[in-house]
């Protein structure tokens, strides 16, 4: 029997010369103005998040740095801004700037560019790579989050213009948009909501905050990721102009995946950051704190707990690797920059499926991480002394929905394990 070669593929996660000099550049930056004090005051007094910081991380690229150079953006690949994602998860573990501002502004404004019109790129985008404006994402209702297919609010065609009615709620950076200006990606009906395939006649447009019918509520009690605010708005009778619209009609859901899969996975890579900063706050503390005449260190328990989170950080960490390397290949046929020069593709859902695996482990690792150190401080942990109180707050809200919920994570990895018909809504 005669067996076909395969071709040998090559998984290079060397980090490149440009990307050492980006990193070190990212880390000079934060060891500046991201140290644990001010991390701490931060967290402490609350949104809105700190105008000149957000500026001074735009004034680096990085800011939605894989938008296209001729866009206004660095032009960066997807591995290059996931390392930048897990650094800036280690210096602030609150994920306040690596979830609210970072993945938010970095996955949905990309996504945005890529579907937009001259005009909103000119407008929004462009001002928000440069730290002028704020943009990011608004699917979430009240009657729920991560069923995205889910929601009642509406468009209707009248001339060239789209009148929207409608609330969204849950939403990252409310605060700081109004102030800044900018807008977000939302979801609308354009047709009937058809029980057999509620995802079709689903629209995507971008909203300026400052529109009129807008009404934005006031930012949540949040109980964590407190320098970041999270509101809501509604919208009454709204007009957007034509070119306000994201893509194709009724083809929104699509859209919206592909810009969920983009924040997700620069969140697995904000959560290795977060665990890597775990590890390094506890392991001075237990070589040096003493119970029974013992260092904590030497007791088994607490070195096995240890080891069990240094492996699962350094699994998660290639997992969210490869995942980007995938990603970079799946753009990569569209002229955008990848590090790598493999002559293949992937299709969109296996990318999601291993999208949807980083999202599940990496926020579920993070929480465990945090409370485990907690613990292993024990009064000490409980205290504001040290950030992982502020950690465990934080990626909480990655575990309960930010980006998608954990449970739907599953949904996704076992529809491409099992085949759609085994989908449990339908």
């Amino acid at each position: 029997m005669q067996y076909k070669r395969r071709r040998k593929i090559v998984f290079d996660f060397t980090e490149t010369e440009n990307q050492k000099l980006m990193i070190k550049s990212v880390k000079e930056f934060c060891d500046r103005y991201l140290t644990s004090e001010k991390i701490r005051e931060m967290d402490d007094k609350g949104h809105p998040y700190p105008r000149d910081i957000a500026e001074g991380l735009c004034s680096l690229g990085i800011v939605m740095g894989t938008v296209p150079m001729e866009h206004g953006g660095s032009g960066i690949d997807w591995m290059t801004q996931g390392m930048i994602a897990e650094v800036i998860g280690y210096y602030d573990p609150t994920i306040a700037t690596a979830a609210g501002f970072m993945a938010v502004e970095t996955g949905w404004g990309f996504t945005i560019d890529r579907y937009c019109s001259k005009t909103v790129r000119e407008k929004y985008i462009k001002p928000a790579i440069n730290g002028e404006k704020f943009v990011g994402i608004a699917t979430t209702e009240p009657g729920g989050g991560s069923d995205v297919a889910g929601f009642k609010s509406t468009a209707k065609k009248e001339g060239d213009e789209w009148v929207i009615n409608g609330e969204k709620t849950f939403i990252s950076g409310t605060e700081e948009c109004q102030k800044w200006g900018g807008g977000y990606w939302i979801n609308v009906r354009t047709g009937p909501t058809l029980p057999e395939a509620p995802h079709r006649n689903m629209t995507s447009f971008f909203l300026p905050i400052d529109a009129d019918g807008v009404e934005v509520q006031e930012p949540y009690r949040d109980a964590g990721r407190m320098a970041i605010s999270t509101g809501g708005f509604t919208m009454k009778d709204v007009r957007l102009p034509e070119e306000y619209r994201l893509g194709e009609v009724n083809k929104g859901f699509y859209y919206t995946m592909e810009g969920f899969d983009n924040a997700r996975l620069l969140i697995a890579f904000s959560c290795v950051g977060v665990i890597q900063r775990v590890i390094d706050e506890a392991t001075p503390y237990i070589k040096e704190r003493k119970v029974f005449g013992r260092p904590l260190a030497k007791y088994e328990a607490i070195q096995f707990e240890l080891a069990e989170i240094y492996l699962e950080m350094e699994a998660l960490r290639l997992m969210a690797q490869k995942t980007a390397w995938m990603q970079d290949i799946r753009y990569q046929e569209e002229g955008m920059p990848a590090k790598t020069s493999e002559a293949r593709t992937f299709k969109p859902t296996e990318v999601a499926k291993w999208i949807s695996l980083i999202k599940w482990k990496g926020p579920s690792l993070a929480l465990d991480a945090a409370r485990k150190a907690m613990l292993w401080f024990g009064a000490a942990g409980y205290t504001k002394d040290y950030l992982l109180e502020a950690a465990w707050r934080g990626v909480m809200s990655y575990v309960v929905g930010a980006e998608g919920g954990l449970n739907i994570q599953k949904i996704v990895v076992a529809r491409e394990l099992l085949g759609k018909e085994f989908i449990p809504y339908k």
